[in-house]
């Protein structure tokens, strides 16, 4: 049943992400926070979030990348092979990302006790209608990406 983390049910995933933990030889979750990502931009921070997470690992052989080759990376890292479309067409990428999608799913409940209005609790950060209605009831808290267009453009129109 592991496919796409993005389009399987958040009960699969969760039971899957349970599994995939338990059986795991090693895992690690690394991440980039809204200010980084404004920073460095989208891209470079997803790669600093891949570093941390390999950091964290302690050592490793080879690591497997979910995407295209990344200028740099193996300096970083040590050796790595990029597949486009991993999540569909490695087990081992596919086990990742719902392990990351389920972390994510939980900060995102997280965020949304603390800051409701926004609809986290069930839009986990995409920016549906509801979000964009909270952004404009009560502006962007210092989770949001500045930078991100919708919220550039509230700015723009105070």
């Amino acid at each position: 049943g592991l496919r796409d983390s993005k389009i399987l049910p958040a009960r699969v995933r969760l039971r899957l992400a349970r599994r995939i933990r338990q059986r795991a030889f090693a895992f690690a979750i690394g991440a980039a926070s809204s200010r980084e990502i404004d920073r460095l931009n989208i891209y470079h921070a997803t790669h600093l979030a891949m570093r941390r997470a390999i950091a964290r690992l302690g050592g490793h052989d080879h690591v497997l990348v979910d995407g295209n080759r990344i200028r740099g990376f193996e300096a970083a890292v040590g050796p790595y092979t990029a597949i486009v479309d991993g999540d569909a067409r490695c087990y081992t990428i596919a086990c990742a990302s719902v392990v990351a999608k389920v972390v994510r799913d939980r900060m995102m409940a997280l965020l949304a006790a603390r800051y409701p209005g926004y609809g986290w609790d069930t839009n986990v950060g995409y920016g549906t209608e509801e979000h964009q209605v909270g952004l404009r009831l009560h502006g962007p808290t210092r989770h949001h990406r500045i930078t991100f267009a919708p919220i550039a453009q509230l700015a723009l129109f105070p």
